[in-house]
Protein backbone atom coordinates (compact mmCIF):
# COMPACT_ATOMS: atom_id res chain seq x y z
CA UNK A 1 0.00 0.00 0.00
CA UNK A 2 1.53 3.38 -1.39
CA UNK A 3 1.70 6.23 1.22
CA UNK A 4 -0.49 9.14 1.46
CA UNK A 5 0.68 11.67 -0.90
CA UNK A 6 -0.06 15.53 -0.25
CA UNK A 7 -0.32 18.11 -3.43
CA UNK A 8 0.42 21.53 -2.41
CA UNK A 9 1.58 24.88 -2.85
CA UNK A 10 4.20 26.40 -0.10
CA UNK A 11 2.37 29.20 1.66
CA UNK A 12 -0.94 28.40 0.30
CA UNK A 13 -3.79 26.80 1.93
CA UNK A 14 -2.22 23.56 1.86
CA UNK A 15 -0.07 24.44 4.55
CA UNK A 16 -2.94 23.53 6.79
CA UNK A 17 -2.60 19.91 5.36
CA UNK A 18 0.72 19.85 5.47
CA UNK A 19 0.80 20.95 9.45
CA UNK A 20 -2.21 17.91 10.19
CA UNK A 21 -0.46 15.59 8.59
CA UNK A 22 2.93 16.18 10.50
CA UNK A 23 0.50 16.34 13.98
CA UNK A 24 -0.91 13.14 13.07
CA UNK A 25 2.61 11.20 11.91
CA UNK A 26 1.44 10.03 9.22
CA UNK A 27 3.90 8.61 6.41
CA UNK A 28 3.41 11.00 3.94
CA UNK A 29 4.83 12.10 0.43
CA UNK A 30 4.42 15.98 -0.94
CA UNK A 31 3.97 17.25 -4.38
CA UNK A 32 4.60 20.54 -5.25
CA UNK A 33 2.16 21.98 -7.33
CA UNK A 34 3.28 25.53 -9.16
CA UNK A 35 0.50 27.79 -9.32
CA UNK A 36 1.59 30.79 -11.40
CA UNK A 37 3.07 28.32 -13.99
CA UNK A 38 0.15 26.82 -13.93
CA UNK A 39 0.48 23.39 -13.31
CA UNK A 40 -2.66 22.91 -11.09
CA UNK A 41 -4.29 22.79 -14.77
CA UNK A 42 -2.25 20.34 -16.40
CA UNK A 43 -3.69 17.11 -17.59
CA UNK A 44 -2.33 15.20 -15.06
CA UNK A 45 -2.97 16.80 -12.49
CA UNK A 46 -6.82 17.42 -13.30
CA UNK A 47 -6.88 13.50 -13.78
CA UNK A 48 -6.51 13.83 -9.83
CA UNK A 49 -7.96 16.81 -8.92
CA UNK A 50 -10.67 17.95 -11.96
CA UNK A 51 -11.20 21.42 -9.89
CA UNK A 52 -7.37 22.39 -10.43
CA UNK A 53 -7.54 23.16 -7.00
CA UNK A 54 -4.81 22.33 -3.78
CA UNK A 55 -4.54 21.06 -1.73
CA UNK A 56 -5.40 17.50 -2.98
CA UNK A 57 -4.55 14.33 -0.98
CA UNK A 58 -4.66 10.94 -2.26
CA UNK A 59 -4.70 8.16 0.59
CA UNK A 60 -3.24 4.94 0.59
CA UNK A 61 -6.27 3.23 -1.12
CA UNK A 62 -5.65 5.23 -3.92
CA UNK A 63 -9.00 7.12 -3.51
CA UNK A 64 -8.19 10.97 -3.19
CA UNK A 65 -9.69 13.92 -0.80
CA UNK A 66 -9.64 17.70 -2.76
CA UNK A 67 -11.37 19.68 -0.06
CA UNK A 68 -8.92 21.41 2.67
CA UNK A 69 -12.24 20.84 5.21
CA UNK A 70 -12.77 17.18 3.93
CA UNK A 71 -8.94 16.56 4.12
CA UNK A 72 -8.68 17.80 7.88
CA UNK A 73 -11.81 15.67 8.78
CA UNK A 74 -10.54 12.71 7.78
CA UNK A 75 -7.02 13.19 9.35
CA UNK A 76 -8.62 13.79 12.40
CA UNK A 77 -10.96 11.28 12.36
CA UNK A 78 -8.95 8.55 11.58
CA UNK A 79 -5.33 9.00 12.37
CA UNK A 80 -3.50 8.83 15.79
CA UNK A 81 -7.33 6.94 16.93
CA UNK A 82 -9.11 10.34 16.53
CA UNK A 83 -7.02 12.21 18.60
CA UNK A 84 -6.91 15.38 17.00
CA UNK A 85 -11.28 15.31 16.40
CA UNK A 86 -13.70 16.34 19.14
CA UNK A 87 -15.47 13.09 20.74
CA UNK A 88 -18.45 15.70 21.22
CA UNK A 89 -21.21 16.67 19.01
CA UNK A 90 -21.27 20.11 19.64
CA UNK A 91 -17.50 20.22 19.64
CA UNK A 92 -17.40 18.90 16.23
CA UNK A 93 -19.98 21.34 14.86
CA UNK A 94 -18.26 24.51 16.27
CA UNK A 95 -14.61 22.57 14.61
CA UNK A 96 -17.07 23.00 11.45
CA UNK A 97 -18.20 26.19 11.48
CA UNK A 98 -14.82 27.93 12.23
CA UNK A 99 -13.13 26.22 9.53
CA UNK A 100 -16.08 26.84 7.43
CA UNK A 101 -16.17 30.30 8.29
CA UNK A 102 -11.85 30.44 7.54
CA UNK A 103 -12.16 29.25 4.16
CA UNK A 104 -15.63 30.59 2.95
CA UNK A 105 -15.04 34.54 4.45
CA UNK A 106 -11.62 34.99 5.89
CA UNK A 107 -9.94 33.45 2.64
CA UNK A 108 -12.71 32.95 0.19
CA UNK A 109 -13.57 36.48 0.46
CA UNK A 110 -10.93 38.47 1.81
CA UNK A 111 -7.96 37.12 0.84
CA UNK A 112 -8.75 36.03 -2.58
CA UNK A 113 -9.37 39.49 -3.33
CA UNK A 114 -5.92 40.42 -1.68
CA UNK A 115 -3.79 37.97 -4.01
CA UNK A 116 -5.95 37.49 -6.81
CA UNK A 117 -7.70 41.08 -7.53
CA UNK A 118 -7.71 40.44 -11.10
CA UNK A 119 -10.27 37.00 -10.86
CA UNK A 120 -12.54 39.76 -10.25
CA UNK A 121 -13.30 41.35 -13.26
CA UNK A 122 -11.44 44.31 -12.59
CA UNK A 123 -8.75 46.16 -15.01
CA UNK A 124 -5.30 46.84 -13.86
CA UNK A 125 -6.32 50.09 -12.76
CA UNK A 126 -9.14 48.99 -9.94
CA UNK A 127 -6.63 45.65 -9.01
CA UNK A 128 -5.51 48.18 -5.86
CA UNK A 129 -9.61 49.28 -5.00
CA UNK A 130 -10.37 45.48 -4.89
CA UNK A 131 -7.24 44.30 -2.97
CA UNK A 132 -7.84 47.13 -0.19
CA UNK A 133 -11.50 45.58 -0.33
CA UNK A 134 -10.08 42.04 0.76
CA UNK A 135 -8.05 43.38 3.25
CA UNK A 136 -11.08 44.76 5.00
CA UNK A 137 -13.24 41.87 4.45
CA UNK A 138 -10.30 39.44 5.67
CA UNK A 139 -10.13 41.72 8.76
CA UNK A 140 -13.37 42.10 9.56
CA UNK A 141 -13.77 38.53 8.85
CA UNK A 142 -11.11 37.73 11.41
CA UNK A 143 -12.63 39.71 14.23
CA UNK A 144 -15.60 37.20 13.64
CA UNK A 145 -13.29 34.64 13.72
CA UNK A 146 -11.80 35.59 17.10
CA UNK A 147 -14.85 35.27 18.34
CA UNK A 148 -15.78 31.83 17.82
CA UNK A 149 -12.97 30.63 20.05
CA UNK A 150 -12.77 29.46 23.40
CA UNK A 151 -11.11 32.33 25.24
CA UNK A 152 -7.71 31.10 26.01
CA UNK A 153 -5.40 28.38 24.08
CA UNK A 154 -6.04 26.52 21.16
CA UNK A 155 -9.40 27.33 19.36
CA UNK A 156 -11.39 24.61 21.15
CA UNK A 157 -9.60 24.75 24.41
CA UNK A 158 -7.53 21.39 22.89
CA UNK A 159 -5.37 21.05 20.29
CA UNK A 160 -7.44 19.86 17.43
CA UNK A 161 -7.52 19.81 13.10
CA UNK A 162 -9.14 23.23 13.04
CA UNK A 163 -6.21 25.29 14.63
CA UNK A 164 -4.01 24.81 11.65
CA UNK A 165 -6.95 25.81 9.36
CA UNK A 166 -6.90 29.15 11.78
CA UNK A 167 -3.14 29.35 11.20
CA UNK A 168 -3.02 29.28 7.69
CA UNK A 169 -5.12 32.44 7.62
CA UNK A 170 -3.18 33.97 10.46
CA UNK A 171 0.24 33.44 8.62
CA UNK A 172 -1.65 35.15 5.53
CA UNK A 173 -2.61 38.24 7.70
CA UNK A 174 0.51 38.38 9.45
CA UNK A 175 2.68 38.38 5.65
CA UNK A 176 0.53 41.59 4.46
CA UNK A 177 0.17 43.26 7.33
CA UNK A 178 -3.53 42.81 7.86
CA UNK A 179 -3.99 43.60 11.79
CA UNK A 180 -4.92 40.38 13.79
CA UNK A 181 -7.40 40.67 16.94
CA UNK A 182 -5.52 40.06 20.21
CA UNK A 183 -6.96 36.49 20.55
CA UNK A 184 -6.09 35.61 17.08
CA UNK A 185 -2.49 37.14 17.68
CA UNK A 186 -2.10 34.85 20.72
CA UNK A 187 -3.28 31.77 18.82
CA UNK A 188 -0.91 32.38 15.92
CA UNK A 189 1.88 32.58 18.41
CA UNK A 190 0.71 29.27 20.25
CA UNK A 191 0.38 27.52 17.00
CA UNK A 192 3.84 28.62 15.78
CA UNK A 193 5.83 27.03 18.97
CA UNK A 194 4.22 23.79 17.64
CA UNK A 195 7.26 22.07 16.40
CA UNK A 196 4.62 20.91 13.00
CA UNK A 197 4.39 24.04 11.92
CA UNK A 198 7.77 25.16 12.54
CA UNK A 199 8.85 22.74 10.29
CA UNK A 200 6.27 23.18 7.56
CA UNK A 201 6.94 26.92 7.61
CA UNK A 202 10.70 26.30 7.19
CA UNK A 203 10.04 23.87 4.74
CA UNK A 204 8.51 26.32 2.46
CA UNK A 205 11.31 28.54 2.33
CA UNK A 206 9.56 30.71 5.66
CA UNK A 207 11.46 31.74 8.72
CA UNK A 208 9.33 31.25 11.86
CA UNK A 209 11.41 33.16 14.35
CA UNK A 210 10.46 36.29 12.27
CA UNK A 211 6.74 36.13 12.54
CA UNK A 212 4.13 36.46 14.75
CA UNK A 213 5.62 39.66 16.11
CA UNK A 214 2.92 42.55 15.42
CA UNK A 215 1.39 44.05 18.57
Amino acid sequence: MANMCLYMAPGACSTAANIILEEVEEVFEVTVVNIPAGENRRPEYLAINPRGTIPSLRLKDGSVLTDLLSIAEWLGRNCRRGRYWPAHPVLQERARAIMRHVTEAVHGQGFARVFVPEAYGCDPDEAAQVTAEGRRIAALALGEAAGMLDAEGYALGAFTVADPILFYVEFWADMTDVPLPPRLLDHYRLMLGRDAAYRVLREGGYDPGKLGKAA
